[in-house]
Parts: structure tokens; sequence; C-alpha cells
């Protein structure tokens, strides 16, 4: 942001969480990162607190003592199936729904929720075919598990208050879709979420295949936020984007790589010559202005050098 403000960072002991505070840190914002814990190699500048955001008194609590300017809420249960359904929805529902209401009552006035593109509802064993690609923000989610259904609520209740406090609020929320978020250090090896190096995920396009090659250096998911909050009076209030790479996480275009793996996509799938990822950032570029820095052609081959 071109002006420095005191930003809420939900979530930022995370993969991803920790690229975002940093990128703000960097950028001379006032930083407070709230989580269930303190990373074991905090940012300086940075305030951590410690807090359970399942608890709603608390969260507003300290919500208003620290009276922030603008709100990123990044704190979720981050993987599909990693606990009961039950709990995956109630967690990151709740999760959502308390940040969000927290941050209105204590005056900020830009609020930001992560949401995830698995809402799309790809992978389902019941089939699914969208239709078109790339996927954009105009094609309606079909979430088939908790996970993605939970990520999904996250996306309503940015545009629920949105719709609650009107067109002309001087309160303004977004949600966005960061795909299969890289962080900086897996770049040389380190082994992503799945537990693959991007390495093998290139070599191997079963690895990447399930989330349709999707991916985003998690550097230029903080530079989107940044931007996004600095040109909110571009967006229409309620607003979702997709965030991704501007090539897909491939060697082949996947136009000729879809069609093997899941042939009945291959009518669809003509459009991803090149290096076309399935998934539109075009939303992102046109509204922001936001374009991609880093891509696998640019931070792996360094990297492996």
């Amino acid at each position: 942001m071109a002006v420095k403000t005191k930003v809420i960072i939900t979530g930022g002991a995370g993969r991803l969480g920790r690229a975002v505070v940093s990128g703000f840190a960097a950028a001379g914002h006032d930083v407070v990162c709230l989580d269930r814990g303190v990373p074991e190699d905090p940012v300086a500048g940075v305030e951590y607190r410690s807090i359970d955001l399942m608890d709603a008194a608390r969260t507003h609590e300290v919500f208003e003592q620290i009276g922030a300017d603008a709100v990123v809420s990044l704190a979720a249960m981050a993987v599909p199936f990693m606990a009961p359904e039950e709990v995956l929805l109630h967690t990151n529902s709740t999760i959502a729904h308390n940040v969000t209401s927290a941050a209105v009552q204590s005056g900020a006035s830009k609020v930001v929720l992560a949401s995830s593109p698995s809402i799309m509802g790809y992978g389902s064993p019941g089939g699914w075919k969208p239709s078109k690609l790339p996927l954009d923000e105009n094609e309606p989610p079909r979430p088939w598990h908790a996970y993605g259904l939970s990520k999904y609520v996250a996306e309503q209740v940015a545009a629920m208050f949105a719709a609650k406090m009107g067109p002309d609020s001087p309160v303004k929320f977004a949600s966005f879709r960061p795909c299969y978020v890289i962080a900086p250090e897996e770049w040389s090896g380190a082994p992503t979420q799945q537990g693959h190096t991007v390495a093998e995920r290139l070599a191997d396009p079963s690895l990447s295949a399930p989330a349709l090659f999707n991916y985003v250096d998690a550097r230029d998911v903080a530079d989107f936020l940044q931007l996004l909050l600095e040109r909110f009076d571009r967006v229409e209030n309620g607003s979702v984007f997709f965030v991704g790479a501007a090539d897909a996480m491939a060697t082949e275009p996947l136009s000729e790589l879809i069609p093997r793996i899941y042939p009945e996509l291959a009518e669809v799938a003509t459009t991803l010559t090149g290096t076309s990822p399935a998934f539109s950032i075009q939303k992102a570029r046109e509204v922001l202005g936001w374009e991609p820095q880093r891509s696998w052609r640019t931070e792996l081959a360094p990297a492996l050098s």
C-alpha cells in the first residue's frame, strides 16, 4: 500500500501467512499477527499474539485493543480431510465470521478473507466438468468436501457483510482464492504442502493434475494483497479474485496434458495452449493492475543451479 497502515493478519504463522507477514512488514506497514502460536523465526518489527479465533468474545476483545485499519484473514484448517468433515466446516466457517465481525466492530475499513480454488469442485468423485477453461470468477462453485464448502462460506461471509452494510459503506470486503501455494524455500527443494518437491511435481504430472496444475508463489500473494488494500476503491464490495501464477505447473501445454488425464475435459481444455493455466487471473489484472512476478520457470532453475 502506498500509505502505511496498521494491519491484522490472522494465520500469519502458516505457510502462506509467513510470506504475507514478511511482505507487509518489508513494505513498512504496522503488522500484528494473530495465530495459535508464534513462528520459530518471527519477523522483526511484527507484533505476534497467540489467540484462539474460535472464541468470538476474545477475538472481538483483541481486535478492539489493536484497532487496525485493515484485516487479512488467512487463519483456517488448511487442508481438505485433515480433520472430520464437521470439524473442518465448523472451524473454518466460525473463524471467518468471528474475524469479519470483530474487524467491523473494531473499526477496520478493509477486510479480506482467504478462500480456495478447491471450492470449484474439481476432483469430485461424482464427476466434474466446468462450462469452460480457464476457470474464472463467473464459474459457479461446486464444492464437494467440507473444506471447499467452508471456504465458500468464507466468501459468502464477506459478501454478507458487504450486503448488510450497503454500497455506500466506508467498510470494504473482498475474498481471494490463492492457488496451490509455493513457499520461497520450496523452490530449493523443501517439500510442498502435499509432501512432494516442486521438481517432482513437474516431472510427474499426476502429482499436480488433481488441482489442475494450479500454483502461486506465496510472495506474489503478498504483493496481491498489498495492492488490493491500496486499490480497494476500484473493487466492487464483496468481490472475489483468483490469485495464481501466470502459467501452469506443467512442462506441456494443458490443452495436450489434461485430455490424457481427464478425457472428459478434452473439449474445454482446447483453449489452454502454450503455458496457459487452468485458472484465470484476468480479473485481478484488469481491476487491480496486478501481475504475478514469479513462476517455476524463474524460480526453480536458479534454485537448482
